[in-house]
């Protein structure tokens, strides 16, 4: 090999450098859910819990086409409830404090969601 000299250092500073992310995050702390202030008295939210901190947008663009497009304005949950598809009469009316509930979650997992650009935040949350 006529330039293994040069060959054999690129190979381990690929390496490393392609190894990189994973040997810099260990040892760090792992992430942890902020703590939500739950709605009082509430027992049941449209889905399951971790299936709605998995995939509460994608319900909320699912309820959005369902209303403005099909012009559905009921949705049918997995345990067979109807509820009322509405970000403002049914979600905001158990999850009312934004900054404490919504926010949380959306400024520590870097989130800027949409929604605020066409509904209105509720009273005393802005």
């Amino acid at each position: 090999m006529y330039n293994a000299k040069y060959i054999w250092p690129g190979i381990v500073i690929f390496i490393v450098l392609f190894s990189m992310p994973f040997w810099m995050n260990t040892g760090q702390e792992q992430y942890t859910r902020p703590q939500l202030a739950l709605p009082a008295g509430e027992k049941e939210c449209v889905e399951p819990a971790e299936w709605m901190r998995a995939n509460h947008m994608q319900l909320l663009n699912t309820w959005r086409d369902m209303a403005l497009r099909e012009e559905q304005r009921v949705y049918v949950s997995s345990s067979g409830k109807q509820w009322e598809v509405s970000l403002q009469n049914t979600c905001m009316k158990c999850h009312s404090n934004y900054v404490e509930f919504c926010d949380k979650c959306h400024v520590s997992n870097s989130v800027s969601p949409y929604c605020w650009d066409c509904h209105v935040l509720p009273k005393g949350n802005q």
